[in-house]
């Protein structure tokens, strides 16, 4: 029973709306619905992917959406033994696929022989029956099911009264806060906001389609990857929000993909959904700095670390999640490789330009570039070899027989530090009994620096301002000017809510003239080309001279409940800026952890211990190949999900 509200009858609204023009017509379009399965919930899009056609007999007695697996054999006499086999491997590999499925069953047959046939029975607990088994090859055989397309194995849902045929999206609550948006193809390579949710307390809900769907080939190496995208990324149909609630008011949802996603798109990744960044890709701390929105968990050690920024939300993912694959995030003064660093997993900030920025919000563009976070290295390699393949990067596996070390310790007096040491060895002794040194730039800088530079200037002198000065300078006309404005002409003059960091980034470098812009692009190309001629230089064998590695984190905790001072600019110039200014490759790897008291726990944890690899501008793919290498020996061990690199007690799902 409705009861009417004020002086507004329910029959008096009816007429109202009944009064309204006849030539308006409602256009309902169906979104998919949710449903759950032995104890989980899934997605089931719209889309029908095929239509079964049966027998009246069969379909007929089945009442409501069933659950359903595709089985494809090549046996050409399919045993009870085989399919069991063959359900094993399909819950074994694919997190989507559950018993429940198996409640009616499909077979489509993909071997070679003429006379394929089968005799089987189902175990007790899967459901009552086969539904149909179908052979291309057996035009003549009487069927009870066929398909009116061939179906990928998996798990599906059916539609007993039209036949139809729905994809199978699993459920996950991200409890960490690393997403803006879950995502889902919805054709004409556009996406739509995934429209299903699940209980959790301010958390999205992320779908993923199941494994076994797809299979790599050479032209899809990444077919069924489930790729987490930074949100500076255009995606065709959704908006970009670039950590900032008016900018995501301001400006619609974009009208195409830019190349980046959409070479990983076409390799086979399978978009879930767009990931947390911090304010326009600018450096913030949690809790102190994250005003828009909330700053994601870090996974690693008592939960409550900082997750570091501006790929906070790719790499807060990567290290909490076990569904999702890869992260492309951005790095222009450290923003893949810090996150990577604290979150345990692998990073990459490549070579400068080695892929098209269009359609990716700017931060500076001499200094941006396109990278990813992961946990497996092959899979961290072959996404690479998409996303670079048109810019001839050359795969290298002969490996420098000089490493290089900045600022390593030469006695262990943590356990962070014999992690470092005891890496440094075992690298070398990887690469043969590779001479290890320890490198001291400023020193060869002062023995080296080009006559044209002042005989008192440190690196630190010259570069001091060229950081913030290319980001404030380069981004405030690119981002901030533009946004001003458009806000302000929908919104009655308004200036938008910036958070403190890039406000007062912005703000400090209005202060100086244009052509402190033009200096520093000179002071970063002066040590570009002493570095790319003097510490570090290309090698015809092994693409460079010598490995250069520095410390990423120690396993040092920075706890996101600790009030902190307000916000400075970036000065100065560190080991990480040796990357963005001379562009060249800088990748993480992680190579441990080590214990800390938690103030949180008032326990022991774990956090991250990891070392950064710096090589000339394209040898990229020649570390790549060394860090695998390295994996496959046991040198470096792939970390998992969770508080702990390498499994514990405590996962997050």
């Amino acid at each position: 029973m409705v009861s009417p509200t004020g002086s507004y009858s329910l029959l008096a609204l009816l007429s109202a709306l009944l009064s309204l023009s006849t030539t308006a017509i409602a256009a309902i379009t169906p979104k998919g619905q949710t449903v759950e399965l032995n104890g989980n919930t899934y997605y089931i899009p719209p889309t029908v992917v095929a239509t079964l056609k049966a027998d009246s007999h069969v379909l007929d007695k089945l009442n409501g959406l069933q659950p359903l697996t595709v089985i494809r054999s090549d046996a050409s006499k399919l045993t009870s033994s085989i399919l069991e086999s063959l359900v094993s491997s399909y819950e074994s590999a694919d997190d989507v696929f559950n018993a429940g499925f198996l409640n009616n069953i499909y077979i489509e047959y993909n071997g070679t022989s003429k006379n394929p046939s089968e005799n089987v029975s189902t175990h007790s607990s899967w459901g009552p029956k086969i539904l149909g088994y179908a052979s291309a090859y057996d035009t003549k055989k009487s069927k009870t099911v066929t398909s009116s397309s061939t179906l990928p194995a998996g798990p599906y849902f059916l539609d007993p009264s039209s036949g139809a045929v729905f994809e199978a999206y699993l459920l996950y609550s991200d409890v960490m806060g690393s997403f803006t948006q879950g995502l889902l193809s919805v054709g004409n390579d556009e996406y739509d906001v995934l429209p299903a949710s699940l209980q959790g307390y301010a958390s999205l809900t992320i779908g993923v389609p199941s494994r076994l769907y797809y299979t790599k080939t050479a032209d899809k190496p990444l077919a069924g990857v489930r790729l987490g995208v930074k949100d500076i990324y255009d995606i065709k149909g959704v908006k970009t929000g670039c950590g900032n609630r008016a900018y995501y008011e301001t400006y619609p949802a974009a009208n195409s993909t830019g190349p980046a996603i959409q070479s990983l798109v076409d390799a086979g990744a399978i978009i879930v959904g767009k990931m947390k960044t911090s304010q326009f890709a600018n450096g913030e701390t949690a809790t102190a700095d994250w005003v828009d929105y909330h700053s994601p968990f870090n996974a690693r050690g008592d939960g409550y670390q900082d997750p570091s920024s501006s790929s906070s939300g790719p790499g807060s993912g990567i290290g909490s999640y076990h569904w999702l694959d890869l992260a492309i995030g951005s790095d222009t003064g450290g923003s893949i490789r810090n996150p990577s660093q604290v979150n345990g997993c692998f990073g990459n900030r490549p070579s400068w330009n080695l892929v098209s920025l269009d359609k990716v919000m700017p931060m500076s563009p001499l200094l941006d570039t396109a990278g990813f976070l992961a946990r497996d290295v092959q899979l961290w390699r072959a996404a690479a070899q998409v996303l670079y393949k048109d810019a001839g990067l050359k795969s290298y596996t002969k490996y420098p027989k000089s490493i290089k070390t900045i600022k390593f310790p030469n006695n262990a007096s943590t356990p962070a530090e014999g992690l470092l040491i005891d890496f440094v060895d075992k690298l070398s002794s990887f690469l043969g009994g590779a001479n290890v040194s320890a490198f001291d730039y400023d020193a060869l800088w002062e023995s080296t620096k080009p006559s044209t530079v002042a005989a008192n200037t440190t690196l630190n002198s010259m570069l001091s301002l060229t950081y913030p000065i290319l980001i404030s300078k380069q981004q405030y006309p690119l981002i901030a000017a533009p946004l001003y404005s458009d806000y302000a002409a929908v919104n009655k003059g308004r200036m938008p809510f910036i958070d403190p960091v890039p406000l007062s980034r912005w703000d400090w470098g209005l202060g100086y003239p244009e052509s402190q812009l033009e200096t520093e692009v000179a002071h970063k190309n002066i040590f570009a080309n002493w570095w790319n001629t003097t510490a570090q230089v290309f090698d015809e064998e092994t693409c460079s001279d010598s490995l250069i590695i520095y410390i990423g984190t120690e396993a040092t905790p920075v706890y996101r409940n600790v009030y902190r001072d307000m916000p400075g600019v970036p000065t100065g110039f560190s080991t990480p800026r040796i990357a963005n200014f001379a562009g060249v490759p800088d990748m993480v790897v992680p190579i441990g952890q080590a214990l800390y008291n938690s103030t949180i726990t008032l326990q022991r944890e774990y956090l991250p211990v990891a070392v950064d690899f710096i090589a000339p501008h394209g040898c990229d793919l020649m570390v790549f190949n060394l860090i695998n290498e390295l994996v496959e020996a046991g040198i470096v061990k792939q970390p998992d999900t969770g508080s702990t690199l390498y499994g514990d007690e405590v996962t997050y799902y």
